[in-house]
């Protein structure tokens, strides 16, 4: 993998505008305050083509400036490329893992894992789409999942 030392993250969920930005947003939050910034490249992407070059969801924003995460994020693609440039490509429910482990070239190094399997108290390891629900605290659970989960990833690399 090209990636000049550095660790690398990608998250990756159906759209790219609600959870893998929020993740995002929250792991290079977490970095940034370890002083691990020059360590890290970090990105997210979409499964699918629905968003591309827009930015993340109104309620996403909304959710990360509620809790001082910046976000500023254009939705794009996974690509065949992610997968020899990532080290750890996260997905936030099944059906984003079957469509990453579909993805993957078989030559390929990267980890894929659901990012809610580094939460303890995530007990189904999903972090649901909020997408279609009424209300903002389903954002703000995500964020709280995401939080969890990716404290305890950089705690274990």
């Amino acid at each position: 993998m090209a990636n000049s030392g550095k660790k690398t993250v990608l998250f990756v969920c159906l759209g790219n505008i609600c959870r893998s930005p929020i993740a995002e947003a929250v792991f290079r939050q977490l970095v940034i305050k370890e002083g691990k910034e020059h360590e890290w490249e970090i990105d997210s992407a979409a499964v699918g083509p629905y968003h591309i070059g827009l930015k993340s969801e109104r309620r996403a924003q909304q959710t990360a400036k509620k809790f001082g995460t910046p976000m500023d994020h254009t939705v794009r693609q996974v690509n065949k490329q992610d997968f020899y440039k990532f080290q750890y490509i996260f997905g936030f429910d099944l059906d984003n893992i079957s469509d990453l482990t579909g993805m993957k070239p078989k030559d390929s190094n990267t980890t894929v894992e659901l990012l809610g399997s580094y939460d303890p108290n995530n007990k189904s390891q999903n972090i649901d789409d909020p997408y279609y629900g009424d209300n903002i605290e389903d954002f703000e659970e995500v964020y709280h999942q995401c939080v969890a989960a990716c404290k305890n990833f950089l705690a274990k690399h």
